[in-house]
């Protein structure tokens, strides 16, 4: 039962880690003014923020356990609407694609790189906690992995590694940033240079690949 609550939050877990803004914005603090000051906290942040939303959903959703319940029919619902918008959303943004070169990151973003410690701690919070597509997320691992029926020490186990996964990209460019030294720094923005010029294509195929997974579960929990 372990194994398919873990295998349930895969998708999502993946999606939020292929997810091009929050990879930009750690290669960002990483590579900047006191980037090994800051990586750490950025990353620590980005943990709390994507903790504290996927314990919200936990909270939130442990009545779908129970497939007869009110609760779980709202959510299934709630899944299969939010996993249509977000398929049209996905197609639409890449339909909506120009070829006209790559794109710097949003000003706040770029303003990351002479962040203080603190600043980058929050800049963590917001896109790990605060960021639409991670509570979508999360929401939907937790809502997956809940229908398995894991309880207690399992679920928490889940939940937990699900974070992880989520934020690997996260904590593995901040490891790069830390220990890499000049060849980890090259490679970090060239990750940088590659998430910012194809971002509009790699948003459009995460939100059709968080539509498609978050639909799906919806449609079987009403199936069942």
């Amino acid at each position: 039962m372990l194994l398919q609550a873990l295998g349930a939050s895969l998708t999502p877990a993946l999606a939020i880690a292929l997810s091009p803004f929050p990879v930009i914005g750690v290669v960002v603090v990483v590579t900047g003014t006191h980037g090994r000051r800051n990586g750490p906290a950025f990353a620590l942040g980005w943990l709390l923020g994507l903790g504290a939303a996927t314990a919200l959903a936990v909270a939130l959703l442990s009545g779908a356990a129970d497939a007869e319940s009110t609760t779980a029919t709202v959510v299934d619902v709630a899944r299969v609407v939010t996993g249509a918008v977000l398929v049209v959303l996905g197609v639409r943004t890449w339909l909506r694609r120009d070829g006209h070169g790559p794109k710097e990151p949003p000003a706040w973003m770029a303003s990351l790189a002479t962040a203080s410690p603190g600043g980058a701690l929050r800049a963590g919070l917001l896109l790990g906690g605060a960021n639409p597509k991670n509570l979508v997320l999360a929401s939907a691992a937790v809502a997956a992995v809940v229908e398995t029926g894991v309880q207690g020490t399992a679920l928490g186990l889940a939940v937990g590694v699900f974070v992880l996964l989520a934020s690997s990209t996260v904590l593995a460019a901040v490891a790069v940033g830390l220990v890499g030294g000049a060849s980890g720094a090259a490679a970090l923005d060239r990750t940088r240079a590659l998430m910012v010029t194809h971002s509009t294509a790699l948003t459009a195929a995460v939100l059709v690949l968080i539509g498609a997974n978050v639909l799906g579960g919806g449609l079987d929990g009403l199936g069942r």
